[in-house]
């Protein structure tokens, strides 16, 4: 599932005295979504090149700033792989101004918290805090974007903690190392095939002036967008921008990514064995982006399988006929170039992967007979569209739409997401089924577990073991 999809949507039963209480609060909410982007964001492109996108929300005296470089894991190169997050990294060790760490020492001393991270197509740092201090954050983003410094003795034990992270998150994680090897065979040309953490053998090789020069190359006015958020005055917000970030010199444009993936002509298969306490199966499709018109129909499908424990694959697999202890399928579509449409479950103790795999496989063929109903079609819409209304009380949230849809095409088809998923019938969703969800269209993932040594301890994925976008 998709950012827009993960709003949690409990259940609970309503008390007579509290149901208007309550729908004092979600109504407001929805008036809010119902108002497009477009009528309540405002785009500025400063005199160096650098967009800022800001949205006024007075619900609370607070602020996100988020800053987006379009640069992630698909602009690296071969051997140098994993240089977008050891530069996430970097970019907290000092400036000519602040000293190591000094970031996050401020925003913390002024009650905000801040973060950061990379994926296959940007970077984003973000901090939070009351909105009066929105501007000890700008102030510091933009010094780090063009004054970011750092000596060999900070760089050597960075690079030791990203190695570390990857030997957690990835080595040490049997269902992510396989999601991992998974990508690499399906794409054939395409960067999206490394991992955003990199190859433990180009982060060893990975040098001080490297990451030095990927700074210079990618991070640069142009090569960025700001977002802004929350309790804040249009007008004074942008002064504010301009005065800062429009200090910053502008810079080339870094180079384009070319590759273009090829179409796939056939059923590809790995296999990873490795010691785990269970195995999993992963199945994934190539499908297109947000820029296509087919998007819609793709995330209302993935909706159908796996939106909640009342949806096709938990409902059957693991409720009802108990062959898995998780069944879920993902889609993101507001990656930069076409990704993958995935289905995946990790059996319950006992039961043979390969049964696993081929029902996960006669799912997909169900839906390209189409067999979704009209009641089912209906209850994946209005869950889609519940989660993607509650969720706009968060500021942070609504940054991220912003984000994600400028770093895929455009913050402005934002607003077709909503009546895009309204419009898509059972007839589009098997169109689409057998569009892309075809055998000569997938590559398919087995993790065989074999015997945990003694003493050997592995990491543990979420519950739905998924991919992570």
């Amino acid at each position: 599932m998709t950012l827009q999809q993960r709003a949690t949507r409990p259940r609970f039963t309503l008390h007579l005295s509290r149901f208007t209480f309550l729908l004092a609060l979600i109504f407001p909410i929805a008036a809010n979504a119902e108002r497009t982007y477009s009528e309540r964001v405002h785009e500025y492109i400063l005199g160096n090149g650098m967009k800022v996108l800001l949205l006024e929300d007075h619900k609370a005296p607070v602020g996100v700033l988020q800053v987006w470089y379009r640069v992630g894991s698909r602009n690296e190169q071969v051997g140098k792989t994993g240089l977008s997050h050891v530069l996430e990294h970097m970019m907290f060790k000092g400036t000519e101004k602040f000293g190591p760490e000094e970031y996050s020492r401020i925003i913390q001393r002024n009650g905000g918290n801040e973060n950061a991270f990379t994926a296959e197509d940007m970077t984003t740092y973000f901090a939070t805090l009351a909105s009066d201090r929105l501007g000890i954050a700008i102030e510091l983003e933009a010094d780090r974007m063009h004054n970011l410094q750092f000596a060999e003795e900070q760089f050597t034990p960075e690079l030791d903690v990203v190695m570390e992270e990857r030997r957690l998150r990835m080595d040490n994680t049997p269902t992510s190392a396989l999601f991992e090897t998974l990508s690499a065979v399906a794409y054939a040309a395409h960067p999206y095939q490394w991992p955003v953490i990199g190859w433990m053998n180009d982060l060893r090789l990975a040098t001080r002036a490297d990451a030095l020069a990927y700074y210079k190359e990618h991070y640069s006015p142009g090569n960025a967008f700001a977002v802004v958020v929350g309790d804040f005055d249009t007008n004074a917000m942008l002064g504010m921008l301009e005065k800062f970030f429009g200090a910053v010199p502008r810079r080339p444009a870094p180079p384009p990514v070319l590759a273009v993936e090829p179409e796939q002509q056939g059923e590809r298969r790995t296999i990873l064995r490795r010691p785990a306490h269970l195995p999993f199966v992963a199945i994934a499709y190539h499908v297109p982006n947000l820029r296509s018109p087919d998007a819609h129909a793709l995330e209302v499908l993935s909706e159908v399988l796996a939106g909640g424990k009342s949806a096709r694959l938990y409902q059957d697999l693991v409720y009802e006929r108990r062959l898995a202890r998780s069944a879920a399928a993902s889609y993101n579509m507001t990656s930069a170039d076409p990704s993958l449409f995935y289905l995946y479950g990790q059996p319950l103790p006992g039961k043979p992967i390969a049964t696993l795999e081929k029902e996960l496989l006669a799912h997909v063929e169900r839906l390209r007979t189409g067999s979704v109903t009209e009641a089912e079609l209906t209850k994946a819409k209005n869950g889609i569209e519940a989660g993607f209304i509650l969720a706009q009380d968060s500021l942070f949230y609504q940054g991220m739409l912003l984000g994600q849809y400028e770093i895929a095409d455009s913050w402005k088809a934002l607003d077709t997401y909503l009546p895009g998923v309204r419009a898509v019938t059972a007839a589009d969703l098997r169109r689409v089924a057998n569009s892309y969800l075809t055998a000569d269209n997938r590559t398919v993932g087995v993790l065989e577990a074999l015997p945990v040594p003694p003493g050997q301890v592995l990491s543990v994925q979420g519950a739905s073991g998924g991919p992570v976008h």
